[in-house]
């Protein structure tokens, strides 16, 4: 029997909507161990990974609304993960630190992130993975073309 999207299979974006979608799930499922959502557990990625850098530059690189991105440091600061500081130079802005407690917490589910991810790539050599991911740095740099020349097409109309 055949699938009932047989059509849309063929589509580029939606095999990686189908595949985000599975992946995405099953990760939530294990940051939820943590007390972790995505967006909380990519924040403290970037924060523990970065330390010392501004609120809005971690938004802009997760590309995370400001005002989203608030409640989501309010979350991890509550939770003892992260730390507000003023930043060097700014008062009016804040740097992100990393408690003790947040590299902590990081460290035992970025293991199991990476067991998943383990997971959801079995049956694939080292070269496919990296293909894979470079295959997917560029349909996401052509996406944002698109977006771009979109905007610049309908500004035209």
């Amino acid at each position: 029997m055949e699938p009932l999207d047989r059509s849309l299979l063929g589509l580029t974006g939606y095999r990686m909507r189908r595949s985000t979608s599975s992946s995405l799930s099953r990760m939530s499922s294990v940051f939820a161990e943590f007390g972790l959502r995505r967006t909380t557990f990519s924040t403290l990625v970037l924060v523990v990974d970065n330390p010392g850098m501004r609120q809005s530059q971690i938004a802009e690189a997760l590309a995370i609304e400001r005002p989203n991105f608030v409640q989501i440091v309010d979350e991890l600061e509550k939770a003892g993960l992260v730390e507000r500081k003023a930043a060097v130079g700014d008062r009016r802005a804040y740097a992100l630190q990393p408690t003790p407690a947040g590299c902590a917490l990081l460290e035992r589910a970025m293991i199991a992130a990476r067991e998943i991810d383990q997971q959801m790539t079995q049956g694939l050599s080292p070269e496919q993975i990296d293909a894979l991911h470079s295959a997917l740095k560029i349909i996401d740099i052509n996406a944002k073309c698109s977006e771009t020349s979109d905007e610049r097409q309908i500004s035209r109309a």
